[in-house]
């Protein structure tokens, strides 16, 4: 009764329908409340109308409109509708290709078989779909105050199926979707997460009859909670197990009783980076994994002992610790593996659970729905050389890492002694160089002497100084870490002639260190063990001299060689370490520098006998340097043997060396090993380390106390200044290279070797020292001209000893120094000539020597053919008549200059930029051509703003177009004008793609269309283009780029590979098409045997249609699978697709 007189009362107070009335009691979210409408007389008969009309008929225009907008939702309004499933299946089958089709068809399949098939049935039905026709942003609908849920589009799919892929499986799981289906989906060979999760979404749009937006958002925001459950979780137990490894570390392995945490004892040492065949030092360790230039695999290389593993061990305490401003610092996860350990594990996942991950709760498809879901995470892989499966062929993740076929997007980092046999090319290399002195003194203040103070320090660093053999070797950080130790701890410890001698001594320390601890054992049993220990020998010479080298044992293994009391004593003795593995516990020698000590003792024993060279078929010298020194160093009788050996080895020359300074003996007997290695080039390198450039001077030392001939020293890239007051060559390392009174020619190279007037004077002093020298060449390939000398500065013995001295300059030009006058000269006939000379990109170093030698040709008077300017320029200062290149140095003006191009796929040219260009010309005296590259000629120039030097002098300025037509800048009129015969065009035609530099061209397509040039062909490909509503541009949305209305365009090309477009994208492309007054063909290409997927018919274009028709203008698609292509045509009377057989026919009928 109360709501009676309610209703009542507003009914009194405002005239509304009954009608109206029921239909905001039932429809009050779109309704507005009965207040708004007012005794207003035409209000109230609107709404009236509006609500009368709900049950009215659907016209056809109605069900097109709306199959043009919700057409990829056809299937879930079809079951709203209750339309049977055999009727869409029916549907779907009758309309391939046109999903716009199939909804009108299953619309019109409703209309005729329902038995109300009104407005308001068909609005019910979106609404339980809660489908938004009205046109609206995505973030607009999301608001609140819309309808709850949306459908799901191609583009929310494919950003649900990237973002946390790996979680799929979860997500199938909340959108309830079987585990059969689940695994079917897992088994589906070569799919990566995305395919995977991107299949799942769609195995759900095909079996759900729910609203999909809401329920999807619920489904990943659960997911999203469980992720974020299982990565800290992840996360967690990673830091764990790393804190236990970096928590524990043994300098000296057998101190067990003194362990340190690494960063008490980490100390930076040298790291290069490889750049354009070069390696360049790096500031820090942790620009290895900043490194911006690097691609997504890095590869660590370094000798044993330089710290390879210590600086993996490093990254983890900066991950676990939160190091703030390292390289880990935000990285999410971080997986460290030493591959020693992944010996027959194929999965990576089974490697993290396995040997990270044993101790804790988290199973391997957690641990691969993390990686694969984790936009942070990084990976390094330890010891690639000591991967058991290195040089296998089995597809195992870790052979994937590095051939970058999996996770392509994370960053894997790779350290190994030697590059992979196979590994991804692109790879940026790095290299750990060991420590200087920088790097040994921080670590004997903070890891040997601790509160001991400087007199400390500096007693361990006199002891090194009292062993200048060691002070080479001791760069390798190991060997330092254990030499410092021993010589703060030893009061007994004394000097050593050789590497074998301090290798002896410290594994003596080993054993007296055990022995100390065990008085009341059977010492001499242990004293045994210490002496004869073949059967370790041989175990270690048979493991490093197979093909595939091993470098671990299965701990039954090493008992039934050794005997278990063996055993067992070498591992108290830290020599050998049990590691868990795989297949269960492995031993392993403590370090690989162990191994090649004890397998150099079974070598020396066969050397003694009656030896096969055969058996050193896979011990190479440059992985193993130390057993083939260590050999030498043991028994002098057998190393002549081995040396002799080396010698007929390619490359052996620099391990002779190695080898014969372990000799302790006199040095008289090897002479005739000494003439035969200078009868060959010696070279000292800058990518040799210290020990091998010491070595090689070492020999050049013996060679000229015995008298001794050496035909040629080859200093390449490693000389930094000659030294005129002691007569040596300083090199880079710090060593010096003393004068040899035996040495016949010298010669030095380099990438870009700097050689002043003073360096020049400073080598031809050395080569004043060099008694026998005869030759001293230089190759600068960074020297354009020579440096000039005062004939004063040349010493004067040079000149009576008639002294060669060339150079090689960059053209490949060989110069003389005439010792009288100091003057170069021309080697040969001719006269002296520059070539082309290449500026390029915006290296700032590069760009500097060149300038500066351009500046020295010019001054000099020496002729420059060409200078060629690549992506470099900046801009053209008039005002000082230079070019200002990217780099910020200027270009002066050459007097000897003849040709000058400037090239660049993005070259910008205004107006004033080349008036300054012209007027630098106008400065260049000898200039006869400039040459530009530009896509259309630029537009003119003001005749007054032309240099007239360049008129006088007829200078050629051409341009050079993207289609390799050539036109020539009129200089009376200031006008470009085409080269040969024909008006100005772009011929050929332009590429629009992924895979090419968008913008520039659609600018410089632009300026075409404006200066009225015609423009053969535009091909658009891969950047989803898609017309404006009024055609007036097309977006290729994939560069954020339009390309606006072409007026000279003449043919169109859209490509795009497999592309499905639907009845709207087709006819605003044919709009945009129309609007492009000069075009008489468009085109949809198959590309890669891939047709595009257009509607059959285009439908309400009739006027766009009309005016194509009226221009002749050709719409075809190509509709092939094949490489030959399958022409239909568009019939721009009925908006159909017709045949080419059928469009000859009705032509012959017309005609």
């Amino acid at each position: 009764m109360r709501c009676t007189c309610l209703l009542h009362g507003i009914m009194s107070k405002y005239i509304v329908d009954p009608v109206i009335y029921s239909i905001y009691l039932t429809d009050r979210k779109t309704m507005p409340h009965p207040s708004k409408f007012q005794r207003e007389d035409d209000g109230g008969q609107h709404i009236m109308s509006r609500a009368r009309n709900k049950g009215s008929a659907v016209s056809d225009d109605d069900l097109r409109d709306l199959s043009s907008k919700i057409a990829g939702l056809w299937r879930f309004l079809g079951r709203e509708l209750k339309i049977p499933q055999r009727a869409l299946d029916r549907i779907g089958s009758n309309n391939p290709g046109d999903v716009t089709a199939k909804c009108y068809q299953s619309l019109l399949y409703w209309r005729k078989n329902s038995a109300n098939p009104s407005k308001q049935v068909l609005k019910d039905a979106r609404r339980a779909m809660n489908i938004d026709t009205e046109e609206r942003s995505d973030s607009s609908s999301d608001r609140q105050g819309d309808h709850k849920v949306h459908p799901v589009t191609e583009r929310q799919r494919l950003a649900s199926s990237s973002e946390k892929a790996g979680m799929w499986r979860y997500l199938g799981k909340e959108l309830h979707i079987p585990k059969s289906v689940l695994d079917n989906i897992e088994m589906k060979p070569s799919r990566e997460a995305v395919n995977r999760c991107h299949d799942v979404l769609l195995q759900w749009e095909q079996t759900t009859s729910e609203p999909p937006r809401l329920v999807l958002k619920q489904a990943q925001k659960k997911v999203d909670e469980i992720y974020a459950g299982l990565e800290e979780k992840l996360a967690r137990a990673l830091k764990m197990t790393y804190k236990k490894q970096y928590d524990a570390i043994q300098p000296i392995p057998y101190i067990r009783d003194r362990l340190y945490r690494i960063d008490r004892i980490f100390v930076e040492g040298g790291v290069k980076v490889l750049v354009a065949g070069s390696w360049e030092r790096l500031t820090s360790y942790q620009d290895i994994l900043k490194d911006e230039r690097a691609t997504l695999l890095r590869v660590i290389e370094g000798d044993p002992g330089y710290g390879k593993s210590t600086l993996a061990l490093e990254f983890a305490y900066d991950w676990g610790e939160g190091v703030k401003g390292s390289s880990v610092e935000n990285v999410r996860i971080l997986i460290i593996l030493r591959l020693r350990q992944l010996g027959g594990v194929q999965s990576i996942y089974q490697a993290i659970k396995w040997f990270l991950l044993s101790e804790e709760n988290v199973n391997v498809s957690d641990i691969k729905a993390v990686i694969e879901s984790c936009h942070s995470v990084k990976i390094i892989l330890d010891g690639h050389d000591e991967y058991p499966d290195r040089d296998s062929e089995n597809q195992s993740d870790i052979r994937k890492l590095v051939m970058r076929e999996m996770f392509k997007n994370l960053n894997v980092s790779l350290t190994t002694r030697y590059l992979p046999k196979h590994y991804d090319q692109s790879a940026r290399r790095y290299k750990l160089t060991g420590f200087d002195d920088r790097a040994r003194d921080e670590y004997i203040r903070k890891a040997v002497v601790g509160d001991a103070g400087e007199q400390a320090v500096r007693r361990v660093k006199q002891k090194l100084n009292d062993n200048p053999i060691l002070s080479d070797l001791c760069d390798v950080p190991l060997i330092f870490v254990m030499f410092a130790h021993m010589a703060h701890e030893k009061k007994d410890f004394r000097k050593f002639k050789s590497v074998t001698e301090f290798f002896r001594y410290m594994i003596s320390c080993f054993h007296h260190h055990l022995l100390s601890k065990m008085r009341d054992t059977n010492v001499g049993q242990m004293r045994r063990f210490e002496n004869d220990h073949a059967s370790l020998d041989q175990m270690a010479f048979d493991g490093l001299s197979k093909e595939h080298q091993q470098l671990s044992w299965s701990e039954e293994e090493v008992r039934s060689q050794l005997g278990d009391d063996c055993c067992e004593y070498y591992v108290r003795l830290g020599i050998l370490i049990k590691e868990e593995v795989s297949a269960g516990v492995e031993i392993r020698f403590y370090h690989k520098l162990f191994c090649e000590w004890f397998a150099a003792h079974h070598l020396a024993r066969l050397l003694a006998g009656d030896w096969n060279p055969s058996v050193l078929e896979y011990v190479h010298p440059y992985d193993l340097q130390y057993l083939y020194r260590f050999a030498c160093g043991l028994s002098q009788d057998s190393s002549e043997r081995l040396i002799n050996y080396l010698q007929d080895l390619p490359g052996g020359d620099k391990f002779t060396i190695l080898c014969l300074l372990e000799q302790t003996g006199d040095l008289d007997k090897f002479v005739n090993v000494v003439s035969d290695l200078c009868k060959k080039t010696l070279e000292i390198s800058g990518d040799d380390n210290k020990l091998m450039q010491r070595s090689t001077l070492q020999l050049l030392e013996i060679a000229s106390s015995h008298g001794v001939p050496t035909v040629c020293l080859h200093v390449d890239a490693c000389l930094s200044e000659a030294v005129t007051a002691g007569g040596n060559i300083l090199l880079n390392s710090g060593l010096h290279v003393p004068p040899s009174s035996t040495l016949e020619t010298i010669e030095i190279t380099g990438k870009g070797p700097d050689i002043p007037e003073e360096k020049m004077i400073g080598l031809l002093a050395y080569a004043e020292k060099c008694e026998k020298l005869r030759k001293l060449t230089f190759e600068g390939k960074q020297l354009l001209i020579p440096v000039s000398v005062q004939a004063e500065t040349i010493p004067p013995s040079l000149k009576t000893r008639n002294i060669e001295v060339l150079l090689h300059s960059l053209e490949g030009l060989v110069y003389d120094l005439n010792l009288i006058e100091g003057k170069w000269v021309k080697h040969g006939t001719g006269t002296v000539r520059i070539g082309d000379v290449g500026l390029r990109g915006n290296n700032k170093d590069e760009h500097e020597w060149i300038v500066r030698e351009l500046t020295r040709a010019s001054a000099a008077g020496i002729p420059i053919s060409c200078l060629h300017l690549d992506g470099c320029v900046s801009e053209a200062v008039k005002a000082s008549g230079n070019i200002l290149l990217n780099s910020g140095l200027h270009v002066p003006p050459s007097s000897t200059l003849e040709k000058i191009k400037i090239t660049g796929k993005s070259l910008d040219m205004p107006e004033q930029k080349m008036i300054g260009l012209l007027a630098y010309a106008g400065e260049c005296e000898r200039l006869e051509k400039l040459t530009l590259q530009c896509l259309i000629p630029l537009s003119a120039i003001p005749a007054e703003q032309i240099p007239p030097s360049l008129k006088t002098r007829n200078i050629e300025v051409l341009l050079l177009s993207l289609e390799e037509l050539v036109y020539q800048l009129n200089l009376i009129q200031g006008k470009w004008v085409k080269h040969s015969s024909g008006t100005a065009q772009i011929g050929g035609y332009v590429e629009l793609n992924r895979g090419t530099e968008i913008g520039w061209r659609v600018r410089e397509l632009t300026r075409a269309s404006a200066a009225g040039i015609p423009i053969a062909r535009v091909d658009i490909g891969g950047c989803s283009t898609v017309a404006d509503q009024s055609g007036s541009s097309l977006a290729l949305r994939r560069s954020q780029l339009s390309l606006p209305i072409l007026s000279t365009l003449q043919k169109l090309r859209i490509r795009d590979i497999g592309r499905r477009m639907d009845n709207t994208e087709v006819v605003g492309i044919l709009s945009y098409t129309a609007r492009c007054t000069a075009v008489k063909e468009l085109v949809f290409a198959s590309f890669l045997g891939s047709p595009m997927q257009l509607p059959d018919r285009v439908q309400g274009a009739e006027s766009i249609l009309s005016t194509l028709k009226s221009r002749n203008v050709t719409v075809k698609w190509d509709i092939s699978s094949s490489s030959s292509c399958s022409w239909t045509y568009l019939d721009l009377l009925s908006g159909r697709w017709e045949t080419e057989d059928r469009r000859r026919r009705k032509g012959c009928l017309i005609s």
